[in-house]
């Protein structure tokens, strides 16, 4: 698939994806970018200290709901 082909359509996906997707998306591709052979300490702190405030503050789904959604995909 040419590249224009590919963007068009990622980019009608990425128009009537939900929110949770989104960020999902996002966070795949902020990774890709960084080098894949390894991750700083300070980066890795960094991810663990968001996972944590997030945590905190209820962001997160159950292993339960996502067994869930899953089967819905």
């Amino acid at each position: 698939m040419k590249a224009l082909k590919i963007r068009k359509k990622l980019s009608d996906y990425i128009q009537n994806v939900d929110e949770e997707k989104l960020k999902v998306i996002y966070t795949l591709l902020e990774n890709d970018i960084e080098d894949k052979s390894s991750i700083s300490l300070e980066r890795y702190n960094k991810d663990l200290e968001g996972a944590e405030e997030e945590f905190k503050n209820g962001e997160y789904i159950s292993h339960i709901e996502m067994t869930k959604r899953v089967k819905q995909w």
